[in-house]
C-alpha cells in the first residue's frame, strides 16, 4: 500500500456528527430502515409486564446469554494440535472501549495454566542485592499500590499475515492484544528495599508454571515502570493471567511480563536462555538474529468494519479501531479508504494514555464501490507505522517471524463483504 502525503481529504475529518447523520437522510428507506422504524408505535414488551429475575444472595456476574457469541478463541489459522503451549485470542471487533474484560483477555502459555494457592506462594529477590528478600502474598498486599492502564501484546501478534492473507477476522490477525488496568507494586520499590549492588544491570524474572518460563530484563526497564501486579480491571488476576502475581512491563512484548512470578534474580548479564536464543529473537537481512528487541512499536488496526463482517449497504459507516505504542503515547492516526492514495486524520478518543490502547474513529460515507481501508499510527516519538514492504527492508521475513507492526488493510467488496487485503 502506498503512503503519499495527506491530501485535502483531511477536511472530511472535521465533518461533525450532524453532517454525518444528515448524509444518511438521502440514502433511501432501505439504507435507513432503522431510522424509519422510529415512526411505528412502540409496543409494550413482556419484560414490562412481568417480574425480573430475583437477586441472588451471592453471585459472580456473567454476560447475558444473548452475548454468548463473544468468546476468546484459539486460532484455526496456525493450528497447534496440543493444549499446553498455545494462544487464545481476544475478539477485538467485539470489544467496546479500551479495557478488555478479564474473561476475554488473550492467553499465551508455555506449559498450561498454573493454579497456585496464594497462601503458599512466595516471591524471592536475590542475586546482586545487599539484602535478599522473600515475600508472601500477605507481605506484598501490605505495600502501597498503584493502578495503571497498559496494553499487553504477544510478540507473535500478526505473524500469520506477513506475506499473504491467512486470517479471516481481526480476532485471528490481531487478537493477541488486550488492555487492562493493572494494580500492584512498582518493582523499583522492592528492589530499592533489597538494595542493588554495584554492577547490577539485569534482572531475571522466573515464573512458577510448568515451563519455569523466565526472561532476562535490563534493570533500567525494571526501575522505570515495571509492576509486580496482582490486580486486573478491579479484581485479582485470573488464573490464566498469572494468579496470584505477575510482572507487567508496560509496552514490552507479552512473554517478558512473566506470569506466576516466583523469583527475581539480579545479575550483571542476561542468561541467554531458550526464550532469548531459540525463541523470541528476530531474523535480520544480514543473516544474524537480533536478541532482546522487546519494545512493541507503534501499530494500529481497524476493527470496525473488519474481516468477516458485511456492510448492509452504501451509506454512513464509522471506521473505528485501536492504536498503541510501546514507546509512548499515540499522537495521531491516519485512515485511508482508497488503498493508500490519500490519508485522512482520524479522531482520537480520550483518554490517550502512555503504552495503552487508544481508540480512533472516522466517519465515512461509503458509496458502494469496492474500497480498501487501513489505518496508520504515529506515536509521540514521531515513529510512523510502516507498510509491510518498508518493514521487509529491515527484517528478514522467513519462518516464525515476530514483531509484525505493519499497516493492515481490509477490502470492502461491492456487496459489502470485508476481507483481508494484506497480500
Amino acid at each position: 500500500m502506498d503512503q503519499p502525503e495527506k491530501s485535502s481529504s483531511r477536511l472530511l475529518a472535521s465533518s461533525g456528527r450532524r453532517a454525518f447523520l444528515g448524509a444518511s437522510a438521502g440514502l433511501g428507506a432501505a439504507a435507513v430502515a432503522g431510522l424509519a422504524a422510529r415512526a411505528a408505535p412502540l409496543a409494550v414488551p413482556e419484560s414490562n409486564r412481568t417480574m425480573g429475575d430475583p437477586i441472588p444472595e451471592t453471585d459472580y456476574g456473567m454476560p447475558i446469554e444473548y452475548e454468548d457469541h463473544v468468546r476468546r478463541r484459539r486460532t484455526d489459522v496456525f493450528v497447534n494440535r496440543q493444549n499446553y503451549s498455545d494462544w487464545s485470542m481476544t475478539p477485538l471487533h467485539q470489544q467496546l472501549g479500551i479495557a478488555t474484560p478479564n474473561g476475554l483477555f488473550f492467553e499465551r502459555h508455555h506449559n498450561g495454566v498454573a493454579r497456585i494457592d496464594p497462601d503458599v506462594h512466595r516471591v524471592a529477590i536475590h542475586g546482586m542485592v545487599r539484602q535478599p528478600l522473600l515475600f508472601s502474598m500477605d507481605d506484598l498486599m501490605r505495600y502501597p499500590s498503584v493502578s495503571r492502564f497498559h496494553f499487553l501484546e504477544c510478540s507473535g501478534n500478526g505473524l500469520t499475515d506477513w506475506r499473504e492473507a491467512r486470517s479471516t477476522t481481526v480476532q485471528q490477525s490481531h487478537g493477541l492484544l488486550s488492555c487492562a488496568q493493572w494494580t500492584g507494586i512498582p518493582l523499583s520499590w522492592l528492589l530499592d528495599e533489597a538494595g542493588l549492588q554495584d554492577g547490577a544491570s539485569w534482572v531475571v524474572l522466573e515464573g512458577a508454571d510448568g515451563s519455569g518460563h523466565l526472561r532476562s530484563i535490563p534493570i533500567d526497564k525494571i526501575m522505570d515502570d515495571a509492576l509486580l501486579a496482582y490486580g486486573q480491571n478491579g479484581e485479582m488476576l485470573r488464573a490464566e493471567q498469572g494468579y496470584p502475581v505477575r510482572a507487567i512491563l508496560p509496552g514490552w512484548e507479552g512473554n517478558t511480563n512473566v506470569k506466576w512470578l516466583r523469583r527475581i534474580y539480579v545479575t550483571n548479564e542476561p542468561l541467554h536462555v531458550r526464550g532469548e536464543t531459540a525463541r523470541y529473537t528476530d531474523p535480520m537481512p544480514d543473516g544474524k538474529w537480533r536478541q532482546f528487541s522487546m519494545e512493541m512499536e507503534a501499530k494500529s488496526v481497524i476493527t470496525n468494519p473488519s474481516g468477516g463482517m458485511r456492510l448492509p449497504g452504501p451509506g454512513p459507516v464509522e471506521l473505528s479501531g485501536f492504536a498503541w505504542s510501546g514507546n509512548g503515547t499515540i499522537s495521531h492516526v491516519d485512515v485511508t479508504v482508497d488503498g493508500g492514495r490519500s490519508w485522512v486524520e482520524a479522531q482520537l478518543e480520550g483518554p490517550v494514555m502512555e503504552k495503552c490502547l487508544t481508540r480512533f474513529r472516522f466517519r465515512w460515507n461509503w458509496d458502494g464501490t469496492p474500497a480498501k481501508i487501513a489505518s496508520r499510527a504515529v506515536d509521540s516519538t514521531g515513529y510512523v507505522q510502516p507498510t509491510a514492504e518498508q518493514l521487509a527492508r529491515v527484517r528478514e521475513i522467513s519462518g516464525f517471524v515476530q514483531h509484525n507492526n505493519a499497516i493492515f488493510p481490509w477490502t470492502i467488496a461491492s456487496n459489502g463483504e470485508v476481507g483481508n487485503a494484506i497480500a
